[in-house]
């Protein structure tokens, strides 16, 4: 057992259950702060992850043209010299001395032609290929002009929204460890259990018109009757959420 709840075990059932609701009006202030940001941290990242993502593209589609500008200038040069071959074949046909050897010519030719109708048929591919790659480029870098510009209007929206609460939120943060430091460790702990089990991080409610604060479940009077007299850490049975009756809820709201 710690220090802390050593000497909790002292503190009256009613102070720990208003040192606990005072614990969840300043986190439930601070998540109002964080509503009020909505979703635009998450937004900004999105967007700052799809401007990274294009970027990429357009280095690798630029690579893609240095790599596909090699291969047209290499089959180029490569139909050149077959040209170059066809007419020393060409050259060679009227020295010969037989038809085998015309013939055998012959075929070194026509292998030579093929070979440019190859080279010219995979240029023609590649500058079609070009051509689809520099349409992806351009609308590429298009996206990445409106996405820059709309992270710079939710950036802009962020940073206003962090202006106005950065101070209060600070505040709250300092108010809600100090907060904390009256709380024995296995009560907080049952707490933060309880607030991070539910979105909007209610672990401590009121019952209202006999009912839980969070869920709504209704109670019947004895289990009411419980709840108002203080002796134990009440929990609604259906949501696991911490209870107080609407006093507590009263002097919380005096204190403010």
């Amino acid at each position: 057992m710690s220090k802390k709840d050593a000497v909790a075990q002292d503190i009256p059932v009613l102070e720990k259950l208003r040192d606990l609701y005072h614990l969840q009006k300043i986190h439930s202030k601070i998540d109002e702060i964080q509503v009020l940001k909505g979703e635009l941290p998450m937004e900004v990242q999105d967007l700052e992850d799809e401007i990274a993502g294009l970027k990429a593209r357009i280095a690798k589609l630029e690579e893609e043209f240095g790599d596909m500008e090699t291969n047209v200038t290499n089959r180029k040069n490569a139909i050149k010299d077959a040209e170059a071959q066809i007419k020393k074949y060409q050259k060679q046909q009227n020295n010969v001395k037989n038809n085998r050897e015309f013939d055998a010519l012959s075929k070194e030719i026509e292998m030579q032609r093929l070979e440019i109708q190859l080279h010219e048929k995979k240029i023609r591919d590649a500058q079609f290929e070009t051509d689809e790659k520099k349409a992806l480029l351009e609308r590429s870098q298009e996206q990445i002009k409106q996405r820059e510009k709309d992270l710079k209007a939710k950036k802009k929206d962020l940073d206003s929204v962090i202006e106005e609460t950065e101070a209060e939120e600070k505040e709250l943060q300092k108010d809600a460890k100090k907060a904390e430091t009256k709380i024995e460790d296995r009560l907080l702990k049952g707490y933060f259990r309880v607030r991070n089990s539910y979105k909007n991080g209610k672990a401590v409610v009121t019952v209202q018109r006999n009912s839980c604060g969070g869920c709504y479940q209704a109670f019947p009077p004895q289990f009411i009757a419980e709840v108002r007299q203080h002796k134990k850490i009440m929990l609604c049975e259906h949501c696991g959420r911490i209870l107080v009756d609407e006093t507590i809820e009263q002097q919380e709201a005096s204190n403010l």
